[in-house]
């Protein structure tokens, strides 16, 4: 994990912090000096891959709030940027803070525009970083820190005072529904208790009487100042600081208070820039003052570190797949082991089992050979349905006609192999094969029926036989001897007239056609 390292920038020096397994560990102090400068290079460039975060508490701070019209993207960006030019002109660490919608028709926007007005206490500091090119996250005022402060100790009051004693100066800020609206650094000139102990009373007070000619709050409107301190401060600061009508004090121990925002460990004194620096770490402010310029080698971080956790991920979905596939493959070879070997069992029982069959006369190939041929010749046996049928569909409209007797047979050479075929085993139709059926009949027209009658019936028989392609009709027996070498005679005509014509017809029909 990349190291985090703070440092915590007054008027006169800087410290550098690097924070590890939830302690602050101080590594070095910088005085605004050519040396101190040269000295915090060389720190710089004992840690390039750590992440910087920047903590100023300077008195060159200025706060203002404005009103903005209701906008979104684009349009909001520029006129924050253009009233942050008219509030702080030619100032470069600027930020602004939303305080959200008023509740009217419009909604306009409050905001908090702050500035850091003396570039030149930071221009050393942010060179050294620039050149060494490490990775800046942001810088941060300590005022902005103060809400979430308050909400760590467990403070709600709708308005407040905040004074903290760091770095020789006392802070005061005011607070009001949980957001900074104002912010000013004093100076302490003593270090005895006594005498920031008056500094609380005497700049709370001022804080108080400050705002109220401002308007922000009412000449009469009762206010509570927080002020943090250690345990062994607290008699001389209750005896200094004194409750009234509109001003009244709160003091709360700054042990009690690292506790409550998660430092280990707890400060000696009444400073307190470790709590400061540690919620920067956990809890950093959404607005922060360095460019997108200065921030530039911190984004690249950023872009390396996901795509160095993208690739891990994918690394890992790479090393997870091919274990799995490794463990399927083993699965499948094993399952591959095991239906060979029941394979190798099953017929080695198949050999024990043959080995019990009674000898045969023959080989199998012969026997083989035997049963293909039987199973030719049932394929290719003949029956007579399809000659039948044509027979029935020929007597559908002959009502006259009735059928006597049906002598059917079949004839044909022995089943061939399909020459040149490309398919072993295929056969076709039996070379020659035919079936051949001999229909007698007779004619019933009746009594008035003439020859010439019965001659047509019999021959419209014959024409609906032939129209089948595939059947050879041949006559056997006409219903009358009508050869040329005999003669009708009128009285046998007569006699023959009333008699059943007889007649026998002889049908072919090729297999297979």
């Amino acid at each position: 994990m990349t190291a985090r390292r703070l440092i915590y920038v007054c008027a006169h020096r800087v410290t550098a912090f690097h924070w590890r397994a939830g302690e602050l560990i101080e590594e070095g102090s910088f005085d605004a000096t050519a040396a101190g400068q040269l000295q915090f290079a060389g720190y710089l460039a004992e840690n390039p891959k750590s992440i910087f975060l920047l903590l100023a508490n300077v008195a060159e701070e200025g706060f203002q709030i404005e009103t903005i019209p209701f906008l979104r993207g684009s349009d909001r960006h520029a006129i924050v940027a253009r009233k942050l030019g008219q509030a702080f002109f030619n100032a470069t660490l600027t930020a602004a803070i939303s305080l959200g919608h008023e509740k009217t028709r419009r909604k306009d926007e409050r905001i908090m525009l702050a500035a850091f007005t003396n570039y030149e206490v930071f221009a050393p500091w942010l060179s050294a970083m620039a050149r060494a090119e490490v990775a800046l996250a942001g810088l941060y005022s300590l005022p902005l820190l103060g809400p979430t402060l308050l909400k760590k100790l467990g403070v709600s009051d709708e308005r407040c005072l905040l004074l903290t004693i760091q770095d020789q100066s006392i802070r005061q800020s005011y607070l009001e529904k949980g957001e900074l609206h104002f912010s000013r650094l004093t100076p302490l000139h003593h270090n005895r208790v006594a005498g920031f102990a008056q500094t609380f009373a005497d700049e709370a007070l001022k804080l108080q009487q400050y705002l109220v000619s401002q308007r922000v709050i009412g000449r009469k409107q009762p206010i509570t100042a927080y002020l943090l301190a250690h345990a062994s401060a607290r008699s001389a600061i209750e005896s200094c600081c004194g409750d009234s009508d509109t001003l009244s004090f709160t003091i709360l121990d700054i042990a009690d208070s690292a506790d409550k925002c998660g430092l280990k460990a707890l400060p000696a004194g009444t400073d307190c820039e470790p709590l400061f620096l540690k919620l920067l770490t956990t809890e950093r402010p959404a607005a922060q003052f360095a460019s997108d310029d200065q921030r530039h080698d911190y984004h690249l971080s950023v872009v390396r570190a996901v795509l160095r956790g993208v690739g891990a991920v994918v690394l890992l979905g790479c090393l997870l797949w091919s274990g799995k596939e490794m463990f399927d493959s083993a699965r499948l070879n094993d399952e591959i082991e095991v239906i060979k070997t029941e394979t190798e069992l099953a017929r080695r029982g198949y050999e024990n089992i043959v080995k019990t069959f009674p000898p045969i006369p023959t080989t199998s190939q012969t026997l083989r050979g035997v049963i293909n041929r039987y199973v030719e010749f049932e394929k290719a046996s003949v029956l007579p349905d399809e000659l039948y049928r044509a027979i029935s569909g020929a007597l559908q409209g002959a009502a006259s006609v009735e059928l006597e007797a049906i002598e059917w047979k079949a004839t044909g050479g022995p089943l061939s192999r399909a020459a040149g075929s490309a398919e072993a085993g295929r056969t076709t139709s039996p070379a020659g094969a035919s079936e051949t059926a001999i229909v007698r009949g007779s004619l019933r027209l009746g009594p008035d029926s003439s020859p010439r009658q019965v001659l047509h019936v019999f021959k419209r028989l014959l024409d609906v036989l032939r129209r089948d392609p595939g059947l050879e009709v041949e006559v056997l027996q006409q219903p009358f001897d009508v050869e040329s070498g005999k003669s009708l005679k009128g009285g046998e005509a007569a006699i023959e007239d009333q008699q059943t014509r007889q007649f026998k017809v002889q049908i072919r029909r090729v297999v297979g056609e």
